[in-house]
């Protein structure tokens, strides 16, 4: 993975195109598939697979022919392959294991699809493409696709060194380069294959690096660049590889966005496979996280939200002037319409984390320059808040489901997450309590930012009201006296959601609740029906509405649970918050010093590995930053 760049390959270093499943393989580039096959065979055989590919910033793998014990392989081949920005580049080696010269007939076969990766979901919708045409043109070094529909053009480019003896038409629309290679006893050649995807609208000039070496190099340095200066604790060597593996899982997972004034900027994206793009709430909590610690971050991720803040009202992609974008998306379904996302606002927490993260940065880093070229972004951020958010008018940040695009709009997005302990889901506006939190803060942090950054007492003052009155509304009508926490959120008729789940913890970091309240949730979070020894649970358990592998009812994130450790600390429980810091910890050196987007709720007295959940994202932007989220809250301890 490489910027808004990854390919996805099996054991041998091959992409099959087969479509269906929760990862199909490929080459994508701004949301579409730029290599669909991409299959080696040697003397017309697909090869064995001696050694796998394993995770990683290059593929490497070892093949050789099928063959039995009696007669060893005649020759083996060294497969490696790396990613960058727009590209992809294969190293291939074959060496001969006879005492005399041999001939080797190598063929790589290749196609372009150009899928657009909302066809390849396992949802398996399907969408129309009238007038769209595909081309193939052989060169003389490899191959060229293309794709064509009305104004939306895409292009992909395969070329070799040396040049391949020919290139074959298969029947199915793909290519196959061929080479007759000649080998002297016990010796060796290479080949070299480069691919550059052209997607539509993207005009920067790019060229393939020479090698997969050089393409690592590239990487590796950037990787640095982003470790480099971070004080890691020494007395917790796990946390500190936790924080080294986020780092660089953050310096790979920057796409390019544009602020205001046309500037061009690398933001985090979500995270691979499926959101390899810019979502509003991932990026500030991303940055909000690693602040900190890499304060870059948050200078691009809130000009790059500012830039993209809506500015009048469309149902179609649930904007109203003033909110933050949820995701934006770069596809061609997108730019024809087909999906809601080109820019698409349904969340209704986005736009006070806005506020929340812009404070935060002005207060980290005291750069007064950004709030004040932002001023006028957050003050629309506000009047969201207040006119269609819903602060003014019911009280509290409301959504509704939006039929074409997300059920809930709140960071536990699934169709059913916000749901009664007895899994009824919520009906009708929905009041999410996690929400009411952000949007304290952000009323708070605002208000200070007007009184220091802008000189506007009175706004400030106004600001500061509001939160109070949140505050107090808060308190009085989420709290269930007879669970003695608040309840996930408020329905439509305004009635407790109740079923006891982590977003509880969103408020400690908020500050929502009093000392008292603030206490008595705080605790309860560390209790066996919550805490799962790698976590907190997204529900407790016991709950009909829990399931251990339900994507938010029951399952542990860890960048849930580093919000909730922030909130532990920030109201004095530091036993309970480095209870939770060692679990995550614990979890991510189970594998390899990297959290993964989910892990299943199992508890760790019945089963002593994390389980993963199946269909997390391999690489996730939150998940990278929650271990410097856990330095910020407990330090080395």
């Amino acid at each position: 993975m490489h910027g808004g760049t990854f390919a996805a390959v099996g054991d041998g270093g091959d992409i099959s195109g087969v479509r269906g499943g929760s990862f199909p393989d490929g080459l994508f580039v701004r949301d579409a598939r730029h290599l669909s096959r991409w299959q080696l065979t040697v003397d017309g055989a697909v090869p064995e697979t001696l050694s796998p590919v394993a995770d990683g910033d290059t593929a490497r793998c070892v093949l050789v022919p099928r063959g039995g014990r009696q007669e060893p392989p005649a020759h083996t081949l060294f497969r490696e392959q790396a990613v960058g920005d727009g590209s992809f580049v294969e190293s291939l080696r074959v060496t001969s294991n006879r005492p005399v010269p041999t001939t080797v007939r190598l063929a790589v076969t290749a196609d372009a699809d150009f899928t657009d990766q909302f066809e390849l979901r396992s949802d398996y919708r399907t969408y129309t493409k009238p007038g769209a045409t595909r081309t193939r043109e052989v060169l003389d070094d490899g191959v060229e696709f293309g794709y064509q529909r009305r104004e939306w053009r895409s292009c992909t480019t395969v070329t070799a060194e040396p040049a391949p003896d020919g290139v074959e038409e298969t029947g199915t629309g793909a290519r196959r380069l061929v080479w007759t290679l000649d080998l002297e006893p016990h010796g060796s050649a290479e080949l070299t294959l480069r691919v550059l995807a052209r997607p539509h609208g993207d005009k920067r000039a790019r060229r393939v690096p020479s090698s997969p070496a050089a393409l690592n190099q590239q990487l590796l340095a950037l990787e640095g660049e982003f470790v480099e200066g971070v004080a890691f604790p020494t007395g917790w060597p796990e946390l500190a590889a936790a924080c080294a593996r986020g780092l660089a899982d953050l310096a790979s997972l920057q796409v390019p966005a544009t602020g205001p004034d046309g500037e061009e900027l690398r933001v985090p994206a979500a995270g691979a496979p499926w959101f390899l793009t810019l979502l509003g709430r991932d990026a500030l909590l991303t940055s909000l996280f690693a602040l900190p610690y890499r304060p870059q971050l948050a200078a691009a991720t809130l000009p790059a939200l500012a830039a993209t803040q809506a500015t009048e009202t469309d149902a179609a992609s649930v904007a109203q002037p003033g909110k933050i974008v949820h995701e934006v998306r770069h596809g061609e379904l997108a730019h024809f319409g087909q999906v809601p996302y080109g820019r698409y606002y349904g969340s209704v927490d986005a736009t006070p984390l806005f506020l929340v993260l812009l404070g935060a940065y002005v207060e980290q880093t005291g750069d007064v320059s950004l709030a004040r070229r932002l001023e006028s972004h957050a003050r629309a951020a506000i009047g969201w808040m207040l006119d269609h958010g819903g602060l003014t008018s019911r009280g509290y940040l409301v959504y509704r489901a939006d039929q074409g695009g997300l059920a809930n709009q709140n960071w536990k997005d699934s169709p059913g997450a916000i749901c009664g302990a007895d899994g009824t889901r919520a009906g009708g506006p929905v009041m999410a309590a996690g929400a009411q939190g952000y949007a304290y803060d952000a009323l708070r942090r605002t208000a200070w930012l007007a009184r220091t950054a802008w000189k506007d007492e009175t706004y400030g003052a106004l600001l500061e009201q509001a939160a109070a009155d949140l505050r107090d509304r808060f308190q009085r009508d989420f709290w269930m006296p007879d669970r003695a926490f608040p309840a996930l959120a408020l329905d439509g008729e305004g009635r407790h959601v109740d079923a006891l789940a982590s977003d509880a913890g969103h408020l400690l970091w908020s500050g929502l609740l009093d000392k008292e309240y603030g206490e008595m949730v705080g605790r309860r979070l560390l209790e066996p029906d919550f805490f799962s020894g790698w976590g907190v649970r997204t529900v407790a358990s016991g709950q009909p509405a829990y399931h251990p592998l339900s994507y938010h009812r029951g399952s542990v994130w860890p960048h849930d649970n580093a919000l909730i450790t922030l909130g532990l600390a920030r109201y004095g429980l530091h036993d309970e918050a480095r209870a939770v810091a060692h679990g995550l910890v614990d979890a991510a050196t189970a594998t390899g010093h990297r959290l993964p987007e989910v892990l299943a709720g199992y508890g760790r007295e019945s089963h002593g590995e994390p389980v993963p959940y199946p269909h997390a994202c391999v690489r996730e932007a939150r998940s990278a930053a929650a271990p410097l989220a856990l330095l910020t809250a407990v330090g080395g301890a």
